[in-house]
């Protein structure tokens, strides 16, 4: 029977939503020929009228050459389309913006918003009653996160995984052997030799970095089926996962059930808490706030931290332990963090499966003998792997990974060797005529949201290359930056406001002296109010702008850590509250 207008194209009763391809119709002025002409064109693919009225499913495909952490994206879309098809849907992958972290200049953060756009803006053009987000590096994760949660489409998403680890993991053992290296305690040759074996496979960083961070985020978030952060990305369970993921995409958009009813404040509260809980990456909670914006919530980093405080770190992988996200999986994966978090949790949140995570706690059973996750009474760190500093160096706020630090560091007072750039510390840093001992603090500046731009993961200074060799394995190090997941340092991280905007950090001189400490959550520059007013106006900030083009929309819109580094115009058009509610 030749294909006609449906009868609701010209019904005067109310419309039910459109489904299908009947969403989001091409404007011609005529809806009835915007349908001929989408079949007409689909239909010359070869797909039948049977198919093109199932679910339409959007696989969102972040497979790139440039992007090794997504090396098996093409195995997962055929996976999930597997599963898209066996619950009855209509598979549809469409590729967006992929952004590896060593493949992104000047920084992979610069471009997760114009990522997280491109996102959002195709699941709102293109038909589709539900989308599978593939993603798995840093910042894509996230991206997906943020413009699904601004379209507002049933989403749930899959991880790529992590590679297969050796004995040794990017990037926590890169930055181990690359100290070494620096410290003149190995060659040339070893460390060649390490490189050919940090990586072994595709997938993301086998440790506790960023990209273990949002998947074990995701999940705790409820956007991704039980089970879904850890299995390594070459893993037959994997593989299952993306199949699994199809099928209850599938679900999810015949029961209507939207991203809106899952990202609410319980789930970001549950994330805080894992977060703590697998001493994340402190970028854990610069996307968390991200994400939480575009539904219309702000993250309290004081009740973060009063979290933090109850939270123990209680799982044993690096860099804050010993062991690899395969030996998590292994372990039971989130399940076995999950039952040991479940009194701290908020058990009434929804997940993708319409079940509340109390639900899929109970349903992973009791659980067996592992020694990846610690019980609370032997955690690996008494309190959350995150802890958020203020004082007058930070007035928005600073953070420190403080279960990666030296503790004999983390009450410490020093003199401010200052670095106004990274152009001054590359050119500064290994020169044998620095002025620095092992007792003064490094501060970087001018490297945060708008100072760099991007925000990059610079904020792990390096250990200047005269203490290196004398011995040095930690110094007390300041920025406005970031610094990878996989990082390990007294490093503190994300000071607010950043220098290029005026912030406090940006009159600190070389010989001030600057006071850390952990215990009493303060980060501090010994010098007056009345001085530092001075010195502000004698050197006016010039915040930094660009002629045309991305940068220039970057510069004139991006927030600052705190709120996540969104863009302005992105977040959610009212703020109806904050994380956590209690």
């Amino acid at each position: 029977m030749p294909m006609t207008p449906d009868d609701d194209t010209n019904s005067t009763s109310p419309a039910a939503p459109a489904e299908g391809m009947k969403k989001g119709l091409t404007s011609y002025g005529d809806t009835g020929f915007s349908l001929f002409l989408r079949k007409a064109f689909i239909k010359g693919a070869g797909y039948t009228d049977t198919a093109l009225d199932r679910p339409v499913i959007g696989i969102a495909d972040t497979g790139s050459d440039y992007n090794p952490c997504h090396g098996n994206a093409p195995q997962l879309v055929e996976a999930v389309k597997r599963g898209v098809m066996l619950a009855g849907g209509l598979p549809m992958a469409f590729p967006t913006i992929s952004v590896h972290e060593s493949f992104a200049a000047p920084t992979s953060m610069y471009l997760r918003n114009l990522m997280s756009m491109d996102t959002e803006e195709m699941l709102l053009a293109q038909p589709m009653d539900a989308v599978v987000l593939i993603g798995g590096c840093d910042k894509t994760v996230p991206a997906q996160l943020m413009g699904a949660a601004s379209a507002g489409v049933p989403a749930i998403q899959l991880v790529t995984g992590s590679h297969r680890s050796e004995r040794v993991g990017a990037c926590t053992d890169c930055r181990r052997y690359w100290g070494k290296f620096r410290a003149g305690e190995i060659e040339a040759e070893e460390i060649a030799a390490v490189n050919n074996q940090l990586v072994a496979s595709v997938g993301t960083c086998s440790v506790m970095g960023t990209a273990s961070t949002m998947a074990c985020i995701a999940e705790a978030l409820g956007m991704t089926v039980p089970g879904g952060a850890s299995p390594p990305a070459v893993t037959a369970d994997r593989i299952r996962i993306a199949e699994q993921t199809g099928a209850q995409a599938v679900q999810m958009a015949r029961d209507g059930l939207t991203i809106d009813r899952i990202l609410t404040p319980a789930a970001f509260e549950n994330a805080m808490r894992v977060l703590l809980a697998i001493g994340g990456s402190t970028n854990g909670i610069v996307h968390l706030a991200a994400i939480a914006g575009r539904v219309g919530l702000g993250i309290d980093l004081q009740a973060l931290d009063r979290m933090g405080r109850e939270t123990p770190v209680l799982l044993d992988l690096k860099p804050s332990g010993r062991h690899y996200m395969e030996d998590f999986h292994k372990a039971g994966g989130m399940a076995t963090l999950l039952r040991e978090l479940k009194p701290l949790l908020r058990l009434d949140a929804l997940t993708v499966t319409g079940r509340t995570l109390g639900e899929e706690i109970e349903r992973a059973g009791p659980g067996f003998a592992q020694d990846v996750v610690r019980p609370v009474a032997d955690p690996i760190y008494p309190q959350g792997g995150i802890a958020v500093l203020h004082g007058n160096l930070a007035p928005g706020g600073a953070i420190i990974k403080q279960s990666a630090a030296d503790p004999g560091l983390m009450e410490h007072e020093g003199r401010a060797v200052v670095f106004e750039g990274m152009q001054d510390l590359v050119s500064r840093i290994d020169r044998d005529d620095l002025d620095v001992t092992a007792d003064d603090v490094l501060v970087l500046k001018n490297i945060g949201p708008k100072g760099a731009p991007g925000m990059p993961e610079a904020g792990y200074i390096p250990i200047p290359r005269k203490l290196a060799r004398a011995g040095v394995k930690d110094i007390v190090r300041i920025s406005d930056g970031r610094m990878s997941g996989t990082a390990f340092g007294t490093i503190v991280l994300h000071v607010t406001p950043e220098a290029a905007i005026g912030g406090p950090l940006a009159h600190v001189r070389n010989g001030d002296r600057i006071r850390l400490s952990v215990a009493r959550r303060e980060i501090a520059l010994l010098v007056g109010d009345a001085e530092l007013a001075q010195r502000a106006r004698d050197n006016p900030i010039v915040e930094p702008v660009a002629a045309r083009g991305y940068r220039k929309l970057f510069l004139r819109s991006v927030l600052q850590a705190d709120e996540g580094c969104d863009f302005d115009f992105l977040q959610a058009a009212e703020r109806t509250g904050t994380v956590p509610e209690r």
